[in-house]
């Protein structure tokens, strides 16, 4: 297993209450497939360098796990399709 950072920005429209919910989803995909994840950190909502999809501003979590390097691709294509995702990046850690 290896050692990868995903930040993703969900997008203004879903409501503060709903964003846990929709990291359930990202966090249940890693499980489920054998990762775990060790750390996840919400930096809140933030105005965006440029518009993504007509939005100016959106909420940035980071998320630390560990999965097989397989899995990364379906993982992207899953984030890819969401509605709520505006943006991801997925950086695999150490060497």
């Amino acid at each position: 297993m290896r050692d990868y950072e995903l930040v993703v920005i969900i997008s203004p429209e879903v409501a503060e209450e709903e964003i846990p919910g929709a990291l359930e989803k990202i966090g249940r995909f890693i499980t489920e497939r054998g990762g775990s994840i060790s750390e996840v950190n919400q930096w809140g909502r933030r105005r965006l360098a440029y518009p993504i999809k007509n939005f100016m501003e959106g909420n940035y979590v980071l998320t630390q796990f560990k999965m097989e390097p397989g899995l990364t691709a379906d993982l992207e294509a899953s984030l890819g399709i969401s509605e709520e995702i505006l943006r991801h990046l997925l950086v695999r850690l150490g060497d």
